[in-house]
């Protein structure tokens, strides 16, 4: 076992090796120009690779604490923050949008609706994303039983990715975009995506680090949290609001990335014990690690061509977690 600031210090280094590599990764290798003066090669860099590389991590530090937080609210090692229906109103907006879009382009002509077409699917995934965590607390009515919380983020993902695919069908250009938003990208991001998801971070983890102490009563159980005198049915909602606020900033900018939110705390648990603030951080800076990796992964393993990031994490995080269940199921 790890002391937690020797992690933090590793992760913290990762970080920062991942970034160069990012600043430095392009579709035709490896490139230090930018760096000896070529005013070309550093635009590239300045407004291409830099954003990209830093809303990469954002998107994977957002994804971990939000993955922590949903893993301690359920008290469950494999709660995932796609699970309160944020993921299939995301995909549903974003759908909206393009069947939208697709509808206007042949109205006034395709180019005149392009322009707006991302800032478009960026709102709707955003906006989507949340509508869907409220539809699933309506129904739950409210987060005070997790249970029937985590029932009812089933049953709302359902329903809303059956609306997607409905209205899906009904336009072949929703339904490639979906693809796209489907698989998971860090391609499209740039500085106002960067300024978004650095909103979206300094609003939700300070505020989830001084509720940890929420999750930390919820160890003991319902009986045991409430009987230290807290308040628990507003602050479990506050903590779900926080969730669906870092899972829809993510989904918004990159699509839906698979394993992130769930791999990241499991390996901070695996390497330190701590108590839930400083997993939420720790798990925060595993998230940027794994999705800075990933994403510098997808640029250069089949350059120029590139793989979709989601499907990366989705193969590694499988791959994870099938390993870890081959080991429970040995020992």
């Amino acid at each position: 076992m790890l002391r937690p600031s020797t992690l933090a210090v590793l992760l913290a280094a990762a970080a920062m090796l991942l970034a160069a590599g990012g600043l430095a990764a392009g579709s035709d290798g490896w490139s230090l120009a930018a760096l000896q003066g070529d005013a070309m090669q550093w635009a590239l860099v300045r407004d291409i690779r830099a954003p990209r590389t830093l809303g990469a991590m954002l998107v994977g530090a957002l994804l971990g604490v939000a993955g922590a937080l949903a893993q301690g609210l359920f008290r469950n090692p494999l709660a995932d923050p796609y699970l309160l229906g944020s993921a299939a109103g995301a995909g549903l907006g974003v759908v909206a949008v393009l069947a939208a879009g697709a509808a206007s382009g042949h109205l006034v002509g395709w180019t005149a609706v392009q322009g707006l077409l991302r800032l478009g699917m960026v709102g709707a995934a955003f906006a989507g994303a949340l509508a869907g965590v409220l539809l699933t607390l309506l129904l739950a009515r409210g987060a005070g039983r997790p249970l029937v919380l985590l029932l009812a983020g089933i049953v709302v993902g359902i329903l809303l990715g059956a609306a997607a695919e409905l209205l899906a069908l009904a336009s072949p250009e929703a339904l490639r975009g979906r693809q796209v938003f489907l698989l998971g990208t860090t391609s499209f991001l740039g500085w106002p995506g960067v300024a978004v998801l650095c909103g979206a971070a300094l609003l939700v983890l300070p505020l989830a680090w001084r509720l940890a102490r929420v999750l930390d009563a919820l160890v003991l159980g319902e009986a045991g949290a409430a009987s230290l005198g807290l308040p628990l049915a507003p602050l479990r909602l506050l903590l779900v609001v926080l969730m669906a606020l870092a899972t829809g900033a993510a989904v918004a900018q990159a699509g839906l990335v698979a394993f992130v939110g769930l791999v990241a705390p499991h390996l901070v648990r695996r390497l330190v014990t701590v108590a839930h603030g400083a997993l939420l951080l720790l798990s925060a800076l595993a998230g940027a690690v794994l999705l800075g990796a990933a994403d510098l992964a997808a640029r250069t393993l089949l350059a120029p061509q590139e793989l979709p990031v989601g499907l990366l994490t989705a193969v590694v995080g499988g791959v994870y977690l099938l390993a870890l269940l081959r080991r429970r199921a040995v020992s």
